[in-house]
C-alpha cells in the first residue's frame, strides 16, 4: 500500500541533531509562519546492509524546481502522478543513480559518515536566513497533547520516509509506490543555488513495477546459487546485465527548441556497449510519460538521431526524456531546464 499522506514541507530550519545508533535519524526542526515540524530522516537501515546508499548534488537543476518556488511555506500534500511536483527515483529521472554511494552513520573522520554528508548543508542553511527547506515524504501528526519527543514542541508533528519508497524488501514492500519517494532539497536563494539530498537503502533495487512500485524479479536463468536481484546493481567497475542495463545506451544529445517550423525534435543515442543493440521493443518517454517505439540497431560506440513523433514532445519550458529496454526497464534517463533549451537551434548536451 502506498504511504499514506504523501507531500512536501516548505520551511526554514532553525535547530538539529545528529543520527546515532540509538536513534537512526539525522534530526531537523522545521518552522514554517504557523507551526513547527521535525523531519527525520534516515542514516541507517533497519535492514542489512545497514548503510544507507546516498547523493549529494550540489548544484541540483531539474524542471520540478520551478513548481517548488510555487508551493505556500508549510506543508502541501502532492498527488502521486507524473508531471507534478511529485518525485520518483526511477520515472523523475532526477539524478544517475550509479553515482549513489553507500556510507555509515557515524564514523571517526572528517567528512566521511552520512551525518556529516548531511550536516554541512543544514549548517549552512541554519545560517543563512533566506535559506529554505523542501522535505519530501510522509507526514505524521500533529498529535494533540503530546511533545515532540526530540525539540519539545507542542504538538508534536513532523515528516518521515525522506528516502525512496519503493522497490522495497521484506515488510517494507507495503510502503511501495510510484511518484512517492522522499527527498530533501534545499534553496540558497542568495546564490540561486539548490541542493538534492537523496538516499535509498541497499535492500532496495533499482527497477520497478510501473503501477504497485515493487521490485522487478526474476525473468533470468542461472544457478540457485545466483542472487536473482542484486541488491545493489551499480558496483563501480560493473557493466550493463539484463537486470540492471542502465547505461547500456544512453541519451547525450536532445533539440528540443529547434528553428525550423514546424518543429523537429531530435534525442541523440549512443552505445556504450561492445555489442550491437537492437532497438526492437525499445521506447522513448516524455515528461508525460507518452511513448514513442524504436526501431534499428545501434553499433558498438555508435550513435543514433532519433526524431520524435508526436504526442511525445520535449517542451521548451523544461522536461525530461527517459529510454525503456524491451522489457520495459530503464536503461537511461535525463532531465533539462527552461534556461537550457533557451538558445533556439542549440541541442541541450548530457
Amino acid at each position: 500500500m502506498p504511504l499514506h499522506q504523501y507531500g512536501v514541507l516548505k520551511g526554514r530550519p532553525i535547530n538539529r541533531q545528529l543520527g546515532s545508533n540509538q536513534n537512526a535519524h539525522y534530526q531537523v526542526h522545521v518552522v514554517d509562519d504557523t507551526t513547527d515540524y521535525r523531519i527525520a530522516i534516515n542514516v541507517k537501515s533497519q535492514l542489512a546492509p545497514s548503510e544507507v546508499e546516498y547523493l549529494v548534488d550540489a548544484h541540483f537543476q531539474h524542471p520540478v524546481l520551478a513548481q517548488l518556488e510555487a508551493l505556500p511555506v508549510g506543508w502541501s500534500q502532492l498527488a502521486s502522478t507524473p508531471g507534478g511536483p511529485a518525485l520518483d527515483f526511477i520515472r523523475s529521472n532526477l539524478f544517475d543513480p550509479r553515482k549513489m554511494v553507500p556510507l555509515p552513520l557515524s564514523i571517526n573522520g572528517p567528512d566521511n559518515d552520512l551525518n556529516e554528508k548531511i550536516d554541512q548543508h543544514i549548517q549552512r542553511a541554519l545560517s543563512d536566513e533566506n535559506a529554505v527547506v523542501y522535505a519530501f515524504g510522509e507526514r505524521w501528526g500533529p498529535e494533540a497533547g503530546k511533545k515532540d519527543k526530540i525539540f519539545g514542541f507542542l504538538p508534536g508533528n513532523g515528516v518521515h520516509d525522506i528516502h525512496m519508497n519503493q522497490a522495497n524488501a521484506a515488510n517494507f514492500k507495503q510502503d511501495d509506490g510510484v511518484y512517492q519517494d522522499g527527498a530533501l532539497l534545499l534553496h540558497f536563494s542568495d546564490q540561486n543555488q539548490w541542493v538534492g539530498i537523496f538516499l535509498k537503502f541497499q535492500s532496495q533495487t533499482w527497477h520497478s513495477d510501473d503501477q504497485t512500485g515493487h521490485r522487478i524479479e526474476g525473468g533470468v536463468s542461472g544457478p540457485p546459487s545466483d542472487n536473482p536481484n542484486p541488491p545493489n546493481p551499480f558496483e563501480p567497475g560493473t557493466t550493463p546485465t539484463p537486470e540492471a542495463p542502465d547505461g547500456a545506451v544512453r541519451i547525450v544529445a536532445a533539440l528540443v527548441n529547434p528553428v525550423k517550423s514546424p518543429e523537429i525534435e531530435t534525442v541523440t543515442l549512443l552505445n556504450a556497449t561492445a555489442q550491437t543493440v537492437d532497438l526492437a521493443g525499445w521506447k522513448l518517454l516524455d515528461r508525460d510519460k507518452n511513448a514513442m517505439p524504436l526501431q534499428g540497431a545501434i553499433a558498438a560506440g555508435e550513435a543514433l538521431r532519433v526524431t520524435l513523433i508526436p504526442p511525445v514532445v520535449l517542451p521548451n519550458k523544461g522536461g525530461i526524456i527517459t529510454l525503456l529496454n524491451a522489457d520495459g526497464l530503464r536503461v537511461d534517463g535525463v532531465s533539462y531546464t527552461k534556461a537550457q533549451a533557451s538558445n533556439p537551434g542549440y541541442s541541450v548536451t548530457f
